[in-house]
């Protein structure tokens, strides 16, 4: 094993801070960018020298690669949250937090020089006209995606297009030995933000949010209807590692849970306007048990939730303290594609905590900061977490809580061991799903009659099959103590296999066997033990 994979899951640890964790919505200012950009001396300087290096600078300059470090470093010196979104990256970013693109509907994997389709979208344009898991895509019109280093975004940008548009697809079918062509309307696919929801027990749901996009509430509504269709009157909310987005996306999620005219949250400008956001009487998950789980990467979004519902006595928050946002950012676009998010506001949970850690020392030591929580011991221990008394405050039932950094668990969960940790931080990089990708393209034909109820019950992976991921992990310059982990690793193969065969949520149930927050969840409720006055800090 290489030395680097000592340092995996450390990394992995800090992996999400630099996906740029914001909230807000788009500025609505009634002056063009121009005009806001009016000359000033200022503003004059920087245009000037611009302007000198573009016409006189001995040797040719890309200014526009100027203007974005300048813009950078501007932003640099206010917070970390306040960002610059070039016009190369505008593209995928605005894809995202709409939750949806115009493409051809599959999932993918460069498998020896190839695109490799693991699954189709359900309902989508290519699951329409019967592409298939394992196929083969060798040709979109006249382009070749088959060969050595083909980046990933110029294969995406061959599949995506104008909703509506064609691409003809040269396709190989591995398992019947032909190649076919295709003609593939492109459609509108979703980027789903509920990554996977299911019944934990007979009567709790489970939903897992990866971020707060504007297709995420109606996603969420979707899912909680059907669970509670299936008998939920309980409900467990994973915002785990979940960055944030949409302001407005989670005061609607908030809603669902508190009662009319409660506060959700409150935010403030620098010229001290206070904006306060109540519930209202739309709320179909009020009155009910419900778990909220954090981590250190939940963040934003994520923490106005946990933070409105423990401000508001209701429900239980599980896990270890959140990252610490507490600042809003509204989006402007700059009139030539690329985009600048700045915080306009900062915002304040019911009981008028900041729950924003400092960032005077600036960037660096800012997500320095987030770091030290692995060496500091407070993802091990409740006790290790630094808390000001000056930052105290108390729920209407009495309940102690703190600002200044970040929502401190109800509940708290220590994280895994160093190997539980590694293997989950594998299973989130595909490392898992690679294996099962090739094992499955060697015999697709003895999984074709599995039922998704009876493979997540029943099935089991053998010990050819382990020993097969072995010499893969190997291969891969990947060493453990295979055996000592050969229930959780069984565990892993035997969800990315569902994932691959049926669905995202058969995976995730497959996968709360071995999670131990989960766990906690389904002890804290059985035992009813932690109540929701009981504060584990005074």
């Amino acid at each position: 094993m290489r030395k680097r994979n000592n340092y995996i899951w450390p990394i992995v640890l800090a992996f999400t801070l630099a996906l740029g964790v914001f909230i807000g919505g788009k500025l609505n200012f009634n002056d063009s960018p121009e005009k806001l950009f009016s000359t000033n001396s200022k503003k004059d300087k920087l245009n000037r020298l611009i302007d000198y290096i573009d016409y006189e600078y001995v040797d040719e300059i890309d200014t526009d690669s100027i203007v974005d470090v300048t813009v950078n470093n501007i932003l640099e010196k206010l917070d970390p949250h306040s960002v610059y979104i070039p016009k190369k990256d505008m593209t995928e970013v605005a894809e995202s937090m709409k939750g949806d693109f115009v493409g051809i509907g599959i999932n993918f994997y460069p498998y020896k020089d190839t695109i490799s389709v693991i699954r189709t979208i359900e309902n989508g344009p290519s699951h329409l006209i019967g592409i298939q898991p394992g196929d083969r895509i060798l040709m979109a019109d006249n382009d070749t995606l088959f060969g050595k280093n083909l980046p990933n975004e110029t294969i995406v940008a061959k599949l995506k297009g104008k909703k509506g548009t064609l691409v003809n697809l040269t396709v190989y079918r591995k398992k019947e030995e032909r190649t076919f062509n295709v003609a593939v309307k492109r459609g509108v696919v979703p980027l789903k933000s509920v990554e996977s929801y299911y019944m934990l027990t007979p009567e709790m749901g489970y939903i897992k949010i990866n971020r707060f996009a504007e297709s995420t509430f109606k996603e969420f509504k979707a899912a909680l209807s059907d669970l509670r269709k299936q008998g939920a009157i309980k409900l467990a909310l994973d915002l785990r590692d979940n960055p944030g987005g949409y302001l407005g996306i989670a005061e609607q999620m908030a809603d669902e849970f508190l009662k009319d005219g409660k506060l959700i949250l409150f935010t403030k400008n620098k010229k001290g306007k206070i904006n306060k956001v109540f519930a209202t009487d739309k709320g179909n998950f009020e009155d009910k048990p419900i778990y909220v789980l954090i981590n250190e990467r939940s963040a934003s979004a994520s923490e106005i939730i946990a933070g409105a519902l423990q401000d508001n006595d209701i429900g239980t928050i599980v896990g270890r303290r959140s990252f610490g946002k507490g600042l809003v950012q509204r989006e402007m676009e700059l009139g030539d594609g690329s985009a600048v998010r700045l915080t306009v506001s900062r915002y304040y949970t019911p009981t008028g905590r900041s729950i924003q850690k400092t960032y005077e020392k600036g960037n660096k030591d800012y997500y320095q900061r987030f770091t030290d929580r692995y060496h500091s011991g407070e993802l091990i221990s409740l006790d290790s977490i630094k808390v000001v008394d000056s930052l105290k405050f108390k729920t209407p039932k009495g309940k102690v809580v703190y600002g200044g950094g970040g929502i401190i668990p109800d509940v708290f969960v220590p994280i895994g061991r160093y190997e539980e940790e590694r293997l989950e931080a594998l299973n989130n990089v595909g490392f898992f799903s690679y294996f099962v990708f090739e094992h499955l393209d060697k015999d697709r034909q003895r999984y074709a009659d599995s039922v998704k109820e009876d493979f997540i019950a029943n099935f089991k992976v053998d010990d050819i099959v382990f020993e097969k991921f072995i010499d893969y992990a190997i291969r891969s310059r990947e060493s453990m103590q295979f055996y000592d982990y050969e229930t959780q690793l069984k565990l892993y193969i035997k969800a990315a296999m569902a994932e691959q065969l049926f669905d995202s949520n058969s995976a995730a149930k497959i996968t709360s066997e071995i999670d131990n927050m989960l766990n906690e969840v389904l002890s804290t409720d059985a035992s009813a033990l932690i109540k929701p006055e009981t504060s584990l800090i005074d």
